[in-house]
């Protein structure tokens, strides 16, 4: 039994993929019979069950009855504890994750009892099974769900977060399986590998005993046990959209720092320096470079004193000044909080108190700001997240949103991309694009639909890639009853997602809305329609903007979507100045666009979406390099 899960995957990947998901529909029955059969044991006999199961080391053959159980006895457990029985497409689902894939759901399938049945038949195998969230709110919210059923079949479940201590988080990771925030795991990966660097340098200092015996010193301990099987949600938002964002364990402090005089007066100086004389600016790649001009106006005037204090050029300060100043907007990239400069993410709206910019970037913010100016973080370890999901024996996950993103899922992670049909069909109707020369003639659009859609009574929710962007759709609605979710609430995200659904309720929410959030339609919604999502501004990603319309239509809800764009809007400005002008050149008096333009907006997105693609597999193809090099220079 030891053996059997990653024999299980071997063997139905030797199958081919039609062939392993032909037998998934084959099991289906057995977990039923199981189900039925486990469903006349008392509580005791359950648990019996489940440690009996985890505990056989008997079996060295493939079972299919071994797989049938481990679900019924999951699935009875979820009956008892929540009283629901689990859908076949959850099965499925369950059956495909379990096989090393990405499970691709729609939204309102039930992931979270999929990825709980997951975490527990991986963690009969008695190596640790670790479930990775987006966020520590997901993390803390399944969890919470999942622990009373893994209780009912007589397995331990751990919960890491960032405020534990060192023996908290050892306790959890040493539990059957294992849930918490992606990035938490891999933080706590780094922590390890310093402590067995620290470990190895105090022994090559100290190889004897003070009695010569010559005894080399203890290994420290670790608070992962081993990188054995991560089951990802939401796998494609981790794998692929924050690929290029790299794990880096930084030496925090909040101190302020103890010479801020150079930041400040890069700030001072950046006000002075002309656009296209002093510095260019290159709005694809969001970058300035100061020219010869303004290298030779920095450097008038600096004083000996604050050249004394300087930790790398002097132009290099500037040049963060001007890239604080030129991309960095308040209410979009970050939020003023208490006094502090605190990051705003890019994918999802959320605020991170814990991350900062690196290399001065956040004290060049913090001196635009002008709030204390902190010292920068020295960088203890890094790793890209390419490196460290690679590192476990068994890689898979679930997500709504995969297919788009297949190819590079197979290439780099070696994962498959499996798409579960629906418990029942999707419902949605999609409104036609709607396009505008300029941003302000798209939010009176916007506050117009709005308007109009609440007259039927139906709920709305309204999606925005930014802080400042929800803050301007709520300025146009005075008058109107609205909740305003954009990640600067201290409120329970859950509880005012939880109304969204309710006949005329209007919610305003950045990106967040559209991962792992579940909007329920009150009773008589549906009949009006259900609920109505505005997407105000295309993403980067055709996938974020299909994450945020799964909110509507779940699980054969009624539903509708519509999705607005400008010239203004950041993916146009930056990445399609020629698409700009081609709306401004066809709109009308009142700044629309009466065309239809949904197809250039595909191929910007698609187009885009490969030059992402190739960055992240060109930084993949740097890595394995390095990799192969550091193997070969360790053997000679």
């Amino acid at each position: 039994m030891s053996n059997y899960f990653n024999k299980f995957g071997s063997w139905v990947m030797g199958l081919g993929r039609d062939s392993a998901h032909s037998r998934d529909a084959l099991l289906l029955p057995l977990i039923h019979a199981e189900r039925e059969a486990l469903s006349r044991l008392s509580d005791e006999a359950l648990v019996l069950e489940s440690r009996q199961l985890r505990d056989d080391k008997v079996a060295d053959h493939i079972s299919e009855s071994c797989i049938a159980r481990s679900f019924g006895l999951y699935f009875e457990a979820v009956r008892r504890e929540c009283g629901i029985h689990l859908y076949d497409v959850q099965l499925l689902g369950g059956l495909s994750i379990l096989r090393r894939e990405i499970a691709e759901m729609k939204t309102g399938e039930g992931k979270t009892f999929v990825g709980g049945l997951v975490s527990y038949a991986m963690g009969l195998r008695g190596h640790g099974a670790h479930f990775m969230t987006t966020n520590a709110y997901l993390a803390e919210r399944d969890h919470a769900l999942v622990l009373p059923i893994f209780k009912r079949l007589g397995l331990t479940l751990g919960l890491i977060t960032r405020e534990q201590g060192p023996a908290e988080k050892m306790a959890a990771y040493r539990s059957d399986a294992t849930y918490g925030p992606g990035y938490e795991f891999g933080f706590d990966y780094l922590r390890d590998q310093i402590s067995l660097l620290a470990s190895k340098s105090r022994s090559s200092r100290t190889r004897f005993r003070e009695d010569g015996t010559g005894s080399e010193s203890e290994l420290p301990q670790l608070l992962q046990t081993k990188q054995y099987a991560a089951i990802i949600d939401e796998a494609d938002s981790v794998l692929i959209d924050e690929a290029t964002t790299p794990l880096v364990l930084s030496g925090s402090t909040e101190r302020p720092a103890k010479a801020p005089e150079p930041y400040r007066v890069a700030q001072i100086i950046v006000q002075t320096l002309v656009a296209g004389l002093d510095f260019s600016v290159d709005k694809t790649k969001r970058s300035t470079s100061l020219t010869q001009r303004g290298m030779e106006k920095i450097s008038l005037g600096l004083s000996p004193h604050v050249r004394s204090t300087l930790r790398r050029p002097w132009n290099y300060y500037v040049e963060n000044a001007l890239q604080a100043n030129q991309f960095l907007g308040r209410d979009q990239h970050y939020i003023i909080r208490d006094a502090k400069v605190m990051l705003v993410d890019g994918n999802t709206g959320r605020v991170f108190s814990d991350r900062t910019w690196s290399s001065g970037l956040h004290q060049a913010v913090e001196a635009k700001e002008s709030v204390v100016i902190t010292e920068e973080n020295d960088s203890l370890a890094k790793v890209s997240r390419q490196q460290y999901f690679r590192l476990y024996e068994s890689l898979c996950g679930m997500s709504g949103t995969a297919s788009e993103a297949k190819r590079e899922l197979r290439s780099v992670y070696g994962l498959a991309v499996n798409p579960i049909a629906p418990h029942r069909a999707c419902q949605r109707v999609v409104l036609p694009l709607r396009c505008f020369a300029n941003s302000d003639s798209k939010w009176i659009a916007i506050a117009a639909a709005i308007r109009e859609m609440h007259l039927t009574g139906r709920p709305i929710l309204v999606g925005t890639r930014t802080i400042e962007a929800s803050e301007i759709i709520a300025s146009l609605l005075t008058g109107y009853t609205f909740s305003l979710l954009n990640g600067k609430q201290d409120a329970d995200e859950a509880a005012m997602i939880a109304l969204a659904g309710k006949r005329g309720a209007i919610t305003i929410a950045t990106n967040m809305a559209g991962r792992g959030t579940d909007i329920r339609l009150a009773q008589d919604v549906a009949a009006l329609g259900g609920l109505h999502v505005i997407v105000t501004e295309p993403n980067d990603s055709a996938r974020v903007d299909r994450q945020l319309v799964g909110r509507a239509s779940r699980q054969g809800d009624p539903g509708s979507c519509q999705l607005f764009l400008s010239a203004d809007d950041r993916l146009i400005v930056q990445h399609a100045g020629w698409f700009a002008r081609h709306l401004k050149k066809l709109a009308a008096p009142d700044g629309e666009v009466h065309a239809d333009l949904s197809s250039d907006l595909k191929q910007i997105q698609a187009r885009l979406e490969r030059d992402f693609a190739v960055t992240r597999q060109n930084m993949f193809v740097s890595e394995r390099w390095q990799e192969d090099a550091k193997a070969t220079m360790a053997k000679s």
